[in-house]
């Protein structure tokens, strides 16, 4: 009994899609825009949003310059989106914006343009242009539209972004670090802090200068060390000025202590 009734269930499921898919197709090859575009809607409606793309699509030429392309357009482009199609979203958002500035959507599909870039965003240790790429068109979101009920979303992704570039740059300097090249890895961990001078790691980062510069003078030559080691002196002094109370200040002492005892020794040996 439940064997003929699951297979029954099957046969409906089936029939349904076969019924589906026939539907599409006939629409798509049929020339009565009116009912081309009507069954399109239903697609999108019932949340079939590949048969919905693909007859919006066939729309296009024809509806373009009419009362009804940008209704039409407009769910087009939503169909990619929730499709998860990001980079086909982002780039009908932006031809909407483009083509209908005026638009009472024109707020919300801006902001979702600047979404879908977002979620093109690559994890922190992969190519940026898109993390950056989406920023720039959240904060322009933000500018023109400082009353949205978007505005608090959209920071917060730019902050997001923001934070995936810091873990990057701070990535790379730690590489330098990591493999011995310890001059670019101060001048690195300088940058990081000059690009994000907010971020919760500063002192980390001034913590890692010091490390830099200690290390980078002890494989100098003589002649070099005493200017190289006042660079990790001076850096911990920064530590001390900037983050009176950050935990690494403990640390940053036993290399500022042995970096200001060797400064003293080198002076000794040229009296």
């Amino acid at each position: 009994m439940h064997k003929r009734i699951g297979q029954y269930i099957v046969l409906l499921l089936a029939a349904s899609l076969l019924y589906g898919c026939s539907g599409y197709e006939r629409a798509l090859k049929s020339k009565d825009v009116n009912l081309k575009l009507k069954k399109a809607n239903e697609f999108y409606e019932r949340k079939k949003y590949q048969q919905a793309n693909g007859l919006y699509e066939s729309l296009i030429p024809v509806l373009k310059n009419t009362r009804n392309y940008e209704p039409m357009y407009y769910r087009y482009a939503y169909s990619f989106y929730y499709m998860k199609d990001w980079l086909s979203a982002s780039y009908h958002f932006k031809n909407f914006i483009e083509a209908f500035p005026n638009s009472k959507e024109a707020e919300e599909i801006e902001y979702q343009f600047g979404y879908c870039l977002f979620k093109m965003s690559l994890k922190p240790s992969l190519e940026q242009a898109n993390t950056i790429r989406a920023m720039d068109a959240l904060q322009v979101f933000i500018n023109g539209h400082p009353d949205s009920k978007h505005v608090a979303e959209a920071s917060k992704y730019i902050d997001e972004c923001r934070l995936k570039m810091e873990e990057k740059e701070a990535g790379a300097a730690k590489l330098y670090y990591d493999i011995g090249q310890y001059k670019a890895a101060g001048i690195a961990y300088k940058q990081v802090m000059r690009n994000f001078p907010e971020s919760a790691n500063s002192d980390l980062y001034q913590f890692m200068t010091v490390k830099a510069w200690y290390k980078y003078a002890g494989e100098s030559i003589k002649e070099k060390q005493e200017e190289r080691y006042a660079s990790a002196i001076n850096a911990y002094r920064e530590l001390v000025d900037g983050y009176p109370n950050s935990k690494y200040l403990r640390d940053a002492e036993a290399y500022y202590t042995k970096a200001d005892n060797i400064v003293k020794k080198l002076r000794n040996e040229l009296k």
